[in-house]
C-alpha cells in the first residue's frame, strides 16, 4: 500500500473512532436528557464522517452515515423526541459504522457483509419521523444541557497542547547548551565549574523529565464515559433499572494506566449490573427504589489514583462465600469478613446461581486483580449484605518511572516498589544462611517471610549476615529475606526482556546508576506465595 494512503487511512480511522466514541456517549446520554444539542452534536458526526468517506471512496461508509445524517435532520426540523427503542436502533447503526472503519482502515474495498436489514431500518425510521407533525419547540434549561468533554487518548495516539511541546523544545535547547558548556569545562575548567554546570543540566534534565511526565497525563472522563453503553446494554438485557453516576471525570492519569484500567472496569462494572443490582420487583420488596445506581469516582491520593465503583445492590453473599471456603478445604469460621470477601477474587470462584452469557463462570474479579497488579497497584472490596458493594482500585500515577528500594542478593541488585515496603531489620543470626522461608515473630504478630535467593534460583553463596524486608500490599504482610540493602532511589522502567517474562516474583526491569541492568519485583506475588507457603506448613 503507497505510504501515502497508509497515513491518510491511519489518521481517517483515528478520527472516525473519536467522532463515533462521541456519538455513542451522547445517544447514551440522550436518553435520560433529551435536547435538540445532543442531536445536533451526533448530526455533526455524521456529516463530518460523510465527508470523509466520501473523499476516500468508502461507499460502504458513505451511503450509511449518508441515511443517519438524513434521519438526524428529520428529527431535528420536525422537533421529534427520541423513544427508547429508536436510540438503540442509532447506536445499532454506530457499531456498524466502527466494522466499517474497520474493514476501511484494513485496505477491504468491499465492506464487509453485515445485517441488511439495518439500512432499511434506518430508512424507515427517517419515512415515518417525515410522516409525524412537527412539535413546537422546547427550551431546555441550561442545568440540563450536559457537554461531554473532549477527546483523551484513542488507540496509540495522544493529543499534546502546542504549548507544552514549545516547553519541551525549549528545555531539549537548554540541555544542549549545557551539554557543551560541561564538555568545554571539563577540558579547560576547574572542578567546581565543572560541578556547578553538572548541577545546572542535572536541574534541566528534571524539569523535562516532569514536563515529559505531563504531557502523558489524561484525564479520566473519557474512560468512564465509555461504560455507560455498556450499563445501558446489560442493564435492559438483564431486565434492570440502572443509572451511572460519573464523579471526578477532570482527574489526570498517565495515558498508559487509562489503557490499563479499560479491562478492569469493564468487569467490574458487568459484575456490578448483574451480580450487584437486584430486579426492579427485588428493590421494591427490599425498600429501594426500582431503579439502581453506580457511582464511578476517581481521585488522587499522594503518588496514586483511585478508582471507585460502588452500587447499592444486594451486596456479597457471605453464606454462599463460606460454603465456597469449605469447598476449597478452609474454614470460614475462623476467617474475618475481609478474608473471606478476598475469596471472590480467586480464579474459577462464582456465587451466581447459574451461568449466564454475563457470568457465573467464575471469571471476572480474578482478571480485574491480575490487570491491577500488573500495573503496580492493588484492588480491594468494601460490601455489605443488602445494601451494597464498593470495590477500590488504587494505582500509581504513571508507570514509566518508580519510587524503588534497591536489595542485593548474591552480587545482583533487585528493586522492589517503595510504597510496599514498610520495613527492614536484621535476620536472627540462627536464621541466617538457612535454606527456604518460615515464620517471624514481629512485635507479637506472625510474619511468613521468603528468601529471595530461592525465589530467584540464584546459586551463589550466601553471606553471613542477612537482612529482612516487610512487605505489605491489600492487607497482607510477609518478609523477603535478602544480603544487602542499598536503600532508596528513582528509577525508569523498562519492558521484561522475553528470557524473564515467565520469571515467577519479576515485573520488569531498570537500568541502575551503575549502568547495569535490575530486575523489579512483583510484590503481590512474593506476597501470596510467602502466605501460601505458611498455610502449608502450618
Amino acid at each position: 500500500m503507497d505510504l501515502d494512503r497508509e497515513s491518510l487511512l491511519a489518521t481517517f480511522a483515528e478520527e472516525a473512532e473519536e467522532i463515533l466514541t462521541d456519538m455513542e456517549e451522547t445517544l447514551v446520554g440522550l436518553e435520560e436528557h433529551p435536547d435538540d444539542e445532543r442531536l445536533r452534536s451526533i448530526f455533526r458526526g455524521a456529516h463530518t464522517l460523510k465527508g470523509a468517506s466520501a473523499a476516500l471512496g468508502f461507499d460502504g461508509l458513505l451511503e450509511l452515515s449518508h441515511v443517519l445524517e438524513d434521519v438526524l435532520e428529520v428529527l431535528l426540523e420536525r422537533r421529534l423526541p427520541v423513544a427508547d427503542g429508536q436510540v438503540s436502533l442509532l447506536l445499532e447503526v454506530v457499531d456498524r459504522l466502527r466494522v466499517l472503519v474497520a474493514a476501511a482502515r484494513a485496505g477491504q474495498e468491499e465492506p464487509p457483509a453485515g445485517p441488511e436489514a439495518l439500512l432499511e431500518r434506518l430508512r424507515a425510521f427517517g419515512t415515518l419521523a417525515r410522516e409525524r407533525e412537527a412539535l413546537p419547540r422546547v427550551v431546555v434549561r441550561e442545568a440540563e444541557v450536559e457537554e461531554a468533554p473532549a477527546g483523551g487518548r484513542r488507540g496509540h495516539t495522544l493529543r499534546v497542547d502546542v504549548e507544552k511541546l514549545d516547553r519541551i523544545a525549549t528545555l531539549t535547547g537548554e540541555l544542549a547548551i549545557a551539554r557543551g558548556r560541561l564538555a568545554q569545562v571539563l577540558l579547560t575548567g576547574t572542578k567546581q565549574e565543572a560541578l556547578e554546570v553538572h548541577l545546572e543540566a542535572d536541574r534541566l534534565h528534571e524539569e523535562l523529565r516532569e514536563e515529559v511526565m505531563r504531557v502523558r497525563m489524561v484525564p479520566v472522563g473519557p474512560l468512564f464515559r465509555q461504560q455507560l453503553r455498556t450499563v445501558r446494554d446489560l442493564s435492559r438485557q438483564e431486565r434492570k433499572g440502572a443509572r451511572v453516576v460519573l464523579e471526578g471525570e477532570d482527574v489526570e492519569v498517565d495515558t498508559a494506566l487509562v489503557e490499563g484500567l479499560r479491562e478492569p472496569l469493564l468487569h467490574l462494572v458487568r459484575n456490578a449490573v448483574d451480580h450487584g443490582l437486584e430486579t426492579p420487583e427485588e428493590r421494591k420488596a427490599a425498600g429501594k427504589e426500582p431503579c439502581g445506581t453506580l457511582v464511578l469516582r476517581a481521585f488522587h491520593e499522594p503518588g496514586s489514583l483511585v478508582v471507585q465503583l460502588s452500587d447499592d445492590g444486594r451486596g456479597l453473599r457471605h453464606e454462599r462465600l463460606k460454603e465456597k471456603a469449605r469447598a476449597l478445604g478452609l474454614e470460614p469460621e475462623r476467617m474475618t469478613v475481609e478474608e473471606l470477601e478476598e475469596l471472590v477474587f480467586l480464579p474459577g470462584l462464582s456465587t451466581a446461581d447459574t451461568v449466564t452469557e454475563v457470568s457465573g463462570r467464575g471469571v471476572g474479579m480474578d482478571v480485574v486483580r491480575r490487570g491491577v497488579e500488573s500495573m503496580r497497584g492493588q484492588v480491594t472490596l468494601c460490601s455489605v449484605e443488602g445494601q451494597g458493594t464498593t470495590v477500590t482500585l488504587r494505582v500509581p500515577l504513571t508507570l514509566a518511572t518508580i519510587q524503588g528500594f534497591a536489595v542485593g542478593v548474591g552480587g545482583e541488585t533487585y528493586v522492589l516498589p517503595l510504597e510496599a515496603v514498610q520495613e527492614c531489620l536484621e535476620l536472627q543470626a540462627e536464621r541466617c544462611g538457612q535454606a527456604g522461608g518460615g515464620v517471624l515473630n514481629l512485635r507479637g504478630r506472625v510474619l511468613p517471610y521468603l528468601r529471595l535467593r530461592d525465589v530467584l534460583g540464584v546459586e551463589a553463596p550466601g553471606p553471613g549476615r542477612e537482612s529482612v524486608v516487610v512487605l505489605g500490599h491489600g492487607g497482607g504482610r510477609a518478609g523477603l529475606v535478602v544480603d544487602t540493602l542499598h536503600g532508596e532511589g528513582q528509577h525508569v522502567l523498562k519492558p521484561l526482556g522475553r528470557l524473564f517474562r515467565d520469571v515467577p516474583g519479576v515485573s520488569g526491569s531498570t537500568i541502575l546508576g551503575s549502568g547495569q541492568v535490575g530486575l523489579v519485583l512483583d510484590v503481590p506475588t512474593l506476597l501470596r506465595a510467602a502466605i501460601r507457603q505458611r498455610a502449608l506448613a502450618g
